[in-house]
């Protein structure tokens, strides 16, 4: 924590400590995307892409990075990547890319619709509402900044979400608040999953994976090859051959809350003294998914706190699971992210 007799009378800016910087990214693929960099004055800072629905990808720490980043890197928002899997195209990973915001899981139709993997919401502009800067100066040492993501068409489903991330100057922490809000007239469909994606040299050989709580396998421990009850699937692997292409392995977890409704899961590299932990409130997400993919030069995992499993809207709604928000109800959902 930076302390306020550290820099007395020292400097002239508040940003020679840290702020939120917005800018226009001018070249390759990414062309044309709003981002903020949020440089929290600890060694943590990370890139906030204010056109890819607020969604965080580059992340570091001093010299290491965080965030497991795809090939094609940031992509402007493609508002027909809803259809089968050509939301792929768009994912640039990152640390955290949203799923949702009334579909998580694979491709799928019914007579409700037709639904791409993973939703649409990550690839809708933000409307920035408001940036604070901090002013240690006098003594304020929050920033954040607030923007609306809509996902909306006539006749419905009509949700805003509202998204506030914040931290502290000072402190090594990402902090994550949403309200999604059914301005529509008629009930909607509510799923949201938290894709966060970690990578090298955060993710390397030999990084414990930390979780607790029930688990199995996304197709059944039959068909797993690393989610075995015998094998010690908690520590990040070598880059495998199976997982070259398509290869990967998800297990659905109820994670353990404390005496507070808390859950924290995370990962530790020992042997560069870095870990992140992720912490969420259980009643607001009450599932956790682990994606493993260990394949070379796509070397990631996932932890991704979620309203559901990423089974689909149409699993969810045969198993009674599916939230639907009446008009004008809303629901919250808080996440904070701690480095050390």
């Amino acid at each position: 924590m930076i302390e306020i007799q550290d820099y007395k009378d020292k400097i002239s800016n508040a940003s020679q400590l840290g702020g939120i910087e917005t800018s226009i990214l001018d070249n390759g693929s990414g062309r044309g995307v709003r981002i903020a960099w949020i440089n929290t004055g600890t060694g943590l800072r990370y890139k906030v892409l204010i056109d890819r629905a607020m969604d965080i990808s580059d992340a570091f720490y001093n010299q290491h990075s965080l965030a497991w980043l795809s090939h094609g890197g940031i992509t402007p928002p493609q508002p027909f990547s809803d259809k089968g899997i050509d939301w792929l195209r768009t994912f640039n990973g990152g640390l955290l890319t949203t799923c949702g915001l009334t579909h998580v899981g694979g491709p799928e139709s019914d007579e409700f619709g037709e639904r791409g993997i993973h939703g649409h919401f990550s690839n809708i502009p933000a409307e920035i509402e408001s940036i604070i800067q901090p002013d240690p100066q006098m003594g304020k040492m929050e920033m954040s900044i607030i923007g609306i993501i809509r996902e909306t068409r006539i006749f419905g489903p009509s949700l805003a979400l509202r998204r506030t991330i914040s931290s502290t100057l000072g402190e090594a922490n990402i902090r994550i608040h949403d309200e999604v809000i059914n301005y529509g007239n008629t009930p909607a469909p509510l799923m949201i999953l938290y894709h966060f994606n970690f990578g090298y040299p955060l993710v390397d050989e030999g990084t414990e994976i930390l979780w607790e709580g029930t688990w199995k396998p996304r197709f059944g421990e039959e068909n797993a090859k690393i989610f075995k009850a015998e094998n010690n699937f908690k520590k990040c692997p070598s880059p495998i051959e199976d997982h070259l292409g398509s290869g990967e392995e998800v297990v659905l977890i109820d994670p353990i809350s404390d005496n507070n409704g808390m859950c924290n899961c995370g990962l530790y590299n020992p042997k560069i003294g870095l870990k992140v932990e992720l912490i969420f409130q259980k009643n607001q997400l009450p599932t956790l998914t682990n994606w493993q993919h260990w394949g070379k030069n796509e070397y990631v995992t996932g932890l991704e706190p979620a309203t559901n499993y990423p089974i689909g809207q149409a699993k969810a709604r045969e198993n009674k699971e599916l939230i639907l928000l009446e008009p004008f109800e809303s629901r919250s959902f808080n996440l904070e992210l701690k480095v050390s």
